[in-house]
C-alpha cells in the first residue's frame, strides 16, 4: 500500500506525524528518508511530541540524534529510539548502537535508513520526504507488511 501526502506547511507534518504516532505499536519502524531539510527530524520530533502530550508527559526537548546517532524516550508502555544514521559508514555500525533491541519493542523512527543495508527490517513503514516549494513537502508513505493495512485505513479513514 502507498499514498501519497503533500505537506504545505509545518502544521500538515505535526498532523501526520500525530497521526501515525496514533497507530505506532511497540516493534514499529518507521523509515525516514528524503535529502537534507525535507523534514525528516521535523517529522520525528512531531511524533515524540504526539506521544508525550497523549501520555500526558512532561514535555521535553527533542534533538536530533546527528551526533549521538540515537536519542531514546519513555512513555508508559511504549518505548521510542530516534536513529539517524547519516554519519553512519557501516550497516554493522547500527548493531552497536542497539538497533536489534529496538526492533523487538520500541517504535524506531530511523533518519537515512538506506545506511542500514541488510539491517532495514521487511515489515516497516516508509517515508520518503522531498520537496515541492519554498516551504512545503511531499511524503510518499509505502507500508511494508503489517503496516500496509494500517497505511490502507488510515487513508479510508484519515
Amino acid at each position: 500500500m502507498a499514498t501519497v501526502r503533500e505537506l504545505p506547511d509545518l502544521a500538515a507534518t505535526a498532523a501526520l506525524a500525530a497521526e501515525l504516532a496514533g497507530l505506532a505499536l511497540p516493534g514499529d519502524v518507521l523509515a525516514l528518508s528524503g535529502d537534507l531539510g525535507t523534514g525528516k527530524t521535523t517529522f520525528a520530533r512531531a511524533f515524540i511530541e504526539s506521544l508525550a502530550q497523549r501520555f500526558g508527559a512532561k514535555r521535553e526537548e527533542v534533538p536530533s540524534p546527528t551526533f549521538t546517532l540515537v536519542q531514546t524516550y519513555e512513555f508508559p508502555g511504549l518505548s521510542v529510539w530516534h536513529f539517524d544514521l547519516y554519519r553512519l559508514t557501516n550497516p554493522e555500525d547500527a548493531l552497536e548502537l542497539g538497533i536489534e533491541d529496538a526492533f523487538s519493542g520500541a517504535v524506531s523512527l530511523i533518519e537515512w535508513p538506506e545506511r542500514l543495508g541488510p539491517y532495514l527490517p521487511p515489515d516497516r513503514l516508509d517515508l520518503g520526504f522531498e520537496f515541492t516549494g519554498e516551504n512545503a513537502r511531499r511524503v510518499r508513505l509505502i507500508g511494508h507488511g503489517q503496516w500496509s493495512e494500517r497505511l490502507d485505513r488510515l487513508a479510508r479513514h484519515g
